[in-house]
């Protein structure tokens, strides 16, 4: 018997039928004019979170309360509010309008109207010019749609997930930025008499702020209208990719042109389940958004720890910077190493642990008598809790642009997607906040109703994440 070719043999017996295919190699970031892009992205979180350290103390200030300490929140929750209230009745038309115009004209337009808006709020001085002044604000600002779009039309399944935890940078360096600038800068007469003497401080103590963060999205827009590019395929000659999830041929959207998109032809289980799911997590965190800042500046008697607005900001900043930082060095890597959807159920566990660091930081405050180091490392807890809850904006983000099944639509879905989160962030500080006042106020669960309500909502957003695909797959597969 020959068997001088039996390893042959073997060999071919054990070798696959049909050869593996080689990992498709990641496409380069067209880093210039993402770095626009992401400096432009600064313009939301800055506006939304530089007025956080000090609108407790303004609503006080105003008097609305009548010296009502635990009512603030009715207030602030208010104002807070209404930015994402002009959001969601605008944001879709905007997107809708850059498919048509291009992105640049729209970004110009959101661009300067936040700018005038902030101008506008730091001159208010009556509790219904703050109303006006920050529904200004989101009506003119339908940035964050489109820029997703712009993000989807520059990026394909390889590097979408490096690309957006750019833009989860971004909105890290956005949480540092704004509630420093609001922190450090409000009643600026206090801290520095010498400069700031003139009556005009006096008057408008909040301004300086508020025009502190205009100049900073005037230099975003002049740096856009003269180094970004358009990416609306009809405006430009490059040809861009973009992603896609896996569709069922029952599924297939029809390619209609830009004007004849059917609404009810994109709300199929493939664009609805992540919409749902960055609706719901956009409700939880711009809830904790409102709640933290109201939490510190409550007084130790009602059950909070009792900070001023330059303590506000500054743990805000802190906690905006430190989660910029892990974002940039896990997020991408966390993304390769557990997937998409393990990673924001990782994500939405951590908000249910937040909820329950809380109230134990209240008991704690009034247990030793005042913030000591036992306190200090629960709210370093509490930013080890923050980083990890705030993955799950990139995982889901990646999801929404992945689901669009051919490009012209890429933009529509974005648009609800970005309308959907905004009228959840139009309830969700007024909620959150009112609901906290109510607890303190009625004694509703000792206090810490608000922190049961929001953790039942975790468990809600954990459901809806279940029926998220298992795995993002390109189009051209």
């Amino acid at each position: 018997m020959d068997t001088s070719n039996s390893p042959r043999m073997i060999a071919s017996e054990t070798t696959p039928l049909v050869p593996a295919e080689a990992p498709k190699p990641k496409t380069p970031l067209p880093k210039l004019q993402l770095g626009i892009l992401m400096t432009l992205q600064l313009a939301e979180p800055i506006a939304s979170t530089s007025i956080f350290p000090y609108i407790n103390q303004l609503i006080r200030e105003l008097g609305i309360t009548g010296g009502d300490d635990a009512a603030v929140g009715y207030y602030a929750g208010i104002i807070e509010s209404l930015f994402f209230v002009g959001q969601a009745l605008t944001v879709l038309r905007w997107t809708r309008l850059s498919d048509r115009i291009g992105r640049k004209p729209v970004l110009v337009i959101g661009l300067s109207g936040t700018c005038i808006s902030m101008l506008c709020f730091g001159l208010s001085t009556t509790f219904w010019s703050l109303v006006i002044s920050r529904c200004m604000c989101g009506f003119l600002n339908g940035n964050i749609g489109v820029m997703k779009t712009m993000m989807g039309e520059l990026t394909d399944s390889t590097n979408m997930a490096q690309a957006f935890s750019l833009l989860l940078i971004v909105w890290s360096l956005g949480g540092f930025i704004g509630p420093l600038i609001g922190g450090t800068l409000a009643r600026p007469q206090d801290h520095w008499p010498t400069l700031f003497a003139n009556p005009f401080w006096e008057k408008y103590p909040y301004f300086l702020p508020c025009a502190v963060a205009a100049c900073l999205l005037f230099l975003a827009l002049f740096m856009m209208v003269f180094l970004l590019e358009e990416t609306l395929s009809t405006k430009r000659r490059p040809k861009l990719t973009s992603a896609t999830l896996s569709v069922p041929s029952g599924e297939s959207l029809p390619q209609h042109s830009r004007g004849d998109i059917f609404w009810r032809s994109l709300l199929t289980p493939t664009v609805v389940v992540p919409i749902a799911n960055y609706a719901m997590f956009a409700f939880l965190d711009v809830s904790r958004r409102a709640l933290v800042p109201l939490f510190f500046s409550t007084p130790t008697y009602l059950g909070g720890l009792g900070f001023d607005p330059s303590s506000i900001g500054s743990w805000l900043a802190f906690s905006g910077i430190m989660d910029g930082v892990f974002q940039t060095l896990l997020f991408a890597k966390l993304v390769d190493w557990l997937g998409p959807k393990r990673l924001f159920f990782v994500s939405v566990s951590s908000y249910a642990v937040l909820m329950v660091v809380l109230p134990i930081m209240s008991w704690l405050v009034r247990a030793r008598g005042g913030v000591d180091y036992t306190v200090t490392f629960a709210l370093l807890c509490q930013l080890v809790l923050l980083v990890m809850w705030g993955m799950g904006f990139g995982t889901v983000f990646m999801f929404i642009t992945a689901s669009a099944p051919t490009k012209n639509v890429l933009g529509a879905i974005n648009g609800l997607g970005q309308t959907s989160a905004s009228m959840a962030r139009a309830f969700g500080p007024a909620l959150a906040t009112s609901l906290f006042a109510a607890s303190k106020e009625h004694n509703l669960l000792g206090g810490n109703a608000v922190f049961v309500v929001l953790l039942v909502l975790a468990g809600v957003l954990r459901w809806l994440g279940s029926w998220l695909p298992d795995e993002i797959q390109d189009r051209d597969e």
